[in-house]
């Protein structure tokens, strides 16, 4: 049974700052990625940020520069430091991971949290 459960969304004012958190929980032998999509109405799941195994990091040409993902591997969290709010990052955003759960390494499993909902007033 894993979960994932995402944190610290919220309203901030543009130019503003928020830090998304993403706890994962149950048997997990290895996290193979874990990354952050946001979706708004009208629009489709978007990737915004991955973090591999091995802690590279890739983003969405629209956050670059701006939004940074890290992650605590101890604590099987992820973390979206997102600065310089702009309102078009208004979005509920979703955590993901690529999990082996079951002991096979040869192929991992997607999870999904519930999302958590970022507003960025103008």
């Amino acid at each position: 049974q894993v979960q994932l459960v995402e944190s610290g969304g919220g309203l901030v004012q543009a130019g503003g700052s928020l830090r998304l958190s993403c706890a994962a929980s149950g048997i997990i032998f290895r996290i193979n990625a874990m990354s952050w999509y946001r979706q708004a109405p009208g629009n489709q799941r978007d990737l915004v940020a991955t973090i591999t195994r091995g802690g590279y990091t890739n983003y969405a040409d629209s956050v670059k520069g701006r939004f940074t993902i890290s992650r605590d591997n101890a604590e099987n969290t992820v973390y979206l430091q997102m600065n310089s709010l702009k309102p078009e990052d208004t979005a509920i955003y979703y955590c993901n991971a690529d999990l082996i759960t079951t002991g096979d390494y040869r192929r991992g499993y997607d999870y999904w949290g519930q999302g958590t909902q970022v507003t960025v007033s103008s």
